[in-house]
């Protein structure tokens, strides 16, 4: 449930130190990608390796490579260029991404070079790692000692990556901004005038980032789940509180509509009653499940990761009975949508470091925001928490937790990029998501003066994704994303999918 974004001043030309003249580039040598990327290689994908700066202010300094993939267009007499995709985070790995999107953009795919990316501190892109590694993200709850366990946990994550390897150098030229140059210089490695994209959340908002460092070199570009620009990265983790409540209510009905399956109650209060009795259990003593457990600290993560997709309703009353079942005493074998979760946050070693610290890295090193960054004084969020203690009781600590990034150890660069052009833009947005929520995706748009906004009202996290990820999709939103790729031009005004299906 990871928030981002970027910031506060601009420069809109492609020269200086914000959009940075392009360096010259070497030929790229492709080759087979990496065995581990199987959809990739069995699609007979090529990869390689685009060396870029790691500082954009030295460009005859350090070097570092972005791991990027290929697939080949299929309709050369119809070729529209190349289309590079970000699937969020951050931290996620973009090298098989755009593979996946071609099932949803079906014959527009043909037209395109389709190209994957690990961004800078990535999957295969020049690594940071902090040692060793662990999922920090939980809930701290509201009584002080879970508080004080969090503050100490995030404390040594910070110290451990500032201290780890060469992180001192690198770190500070981790950031969105840098990204964004990093994009154009895939565009310049692969000899395009212009670069079309597809970005969700994390992504959308790197996809913003390129628009204003880079408007002229911009083709289709498409921003799926986007967040308030104007907002601390603080302040977006804040404002899922509230929405997550809310989401949980919906599913809370949902569920006792099912009650003689579920059993978990037969109004939405008596639903919500067990889970909150269920907190408390799991707060007391740690439940077992399956090889797992179960504590207060994780159980809020593991339903906030379930309400992001209305689809998952069912996965999530099963997932709530198993647990309300363990709680019991009962010997139970988890539903696999919580097995597979538990299995993840368990997660230790080399795999999980090298996503969290990557993650890491550009979450706390953006620079902070014109009404500041991360809060550097802990008491801060103890006393933010308390506040929404009544309002929101499942959620409420787990979206405003300290995280590694109020002890990061390494300065900023520079500062991030404040948005506000009229580059051409498709923006997607769930009106109920809770994850990145559809009033910062309108302040986005206000910000995008060029851009139109398509709405689909469903408590989903990223649009246009939802069939690649096996979730019902919006056809709607298919149909305008493919028919914008394929050529036609913006829609002349915003789009609601609902309105405009009940007129079909």
């Amino acid at each position: 449930m990871l928030i981002r974004t970027m910031l506060a001043c601009v420069l809109m030309a492609s020269m200086g130190p914000a959009g940075a003249s392009t360096p010259p580039h070497r030929p790229l040598a492709w080759s087979p990608c990496p065995p581990e990327q199987e959809a990739l290689v069995k699609a007979g994908a090529e990869c390689a390796k685009v060396t870029v700066p790691l500082d954009y202010a030295d460009p005859a300094g350090r070097t570092i490579k972005i791991s990027i993939s290929r697939v080949r267009a299929t309709d050369a007499a119809h070729k529209k260029g190349i289309l590079l995709a970000n699937p969020g985070g951050p931290g996620g790995s973009g090298l098989g991404f755009t593979l996946s999107l071609s099932q949803t953009m079906r014959k527009v795919a043909a037209g395109y070079d389709l190209i994957g990316f690990d961004p800078r501190f990535i999957g295969d892109s020049t690594p940071i790692t902090c040692g060793p590694g662990r999922v920090w993200q939980r809930s701290p709850g509201y009584e002080r000692a879970g508080f004080e366990e969090m503050v100490r946990i995030t404390r040594g994550i910070a110290g451990q990556c500032g201290s780890h390897g060469d992180n001192a150098r690198l770190l500070p030229h981790a950031s969105t901004r840098n990204v964004a140059r990093d994009m154009d210089m895939i565009r310049a490695a692969l000899g395009e005038p212009v670069l079309s994209y597809y970005g969700v959340s994390y992504g959308a908002d790197l996809g913003a980032v390129y628009t204003q460092l880079f408007p002229r070199r911009v083709g289709r570009m498409v921003l799926d789940s986007s967040t308030d620009p104007a907002a601390t990265q603080y302040e977006l983790f804040q404002r899922t509180g509230a929405p997550s409540e809310a989401g949980f209510d919906e599913w809370a009905a949902w569920a006792a509509r099912r009650s003689a399956r579920y059993h978990l109650g037969r109004t939405s209060a008596q639903v919500r009653a067990t889970v909150t009795r269920l907190l408390a259990r799991v707060t007391r003593e740690p439940v077992r499940v399956g090889a797992s457990t179960v504590d207060g600290y994780q159980l809020p993560f593991l339903l906030s990761q379930l309400l992001q997709q209305q689809d998952d309703n069912a996965a999530l009353a099963r997932s709530v009975r198993d647990l309300v079942k363990a709680a019991a005493g009962e010997k139970v074998t988890p539903d696999p949508a919580l097995a597979g979760l538990l299995e993840r946050f368990a997660m230790k070693g080399p795999v999980v470091d090298r996503w969290m610290a990557g993650q890491l890295a550009v979450l706390c090193g953006d620079g902070g925001w014109p009404a500041g960054g991360w809060p550097r004084e802990t008491e801060r969020y103890w006393r933010d928490t308390q506040r929404v203690r009544a309002t929101q009781p499942l959620f409420g600590a787990l979206a405003g937790t300290i995280t590694p990034c109020a002890f990061w150890p390494v300065t900023p660069r520079e500062p991030g990029t404040g948005i506000g052009n009229k580059v051409p833009v498709l923006m997607l947005q769930a009106r109920r998501d809770i994850n990145t929520i559809y009033t910062g995706g309108m302040a986005l748009h206000r910000k995008l003066e060029g851009s139109r906004l398509v709405t689909v009202d469903l408590r989903a996290h990223g649009v246009y994704t939802r069939r690649a990820d096996g979730y019902t999709p919006s056809r709607c939103a298919e149909k305008i994303v493919n028919d914008y790729l394929n050529g036609a031009p913006l829609p002349h005004a915003d789009l609601d999918c609902a309105r405009q299906k009940r007129q079909g």
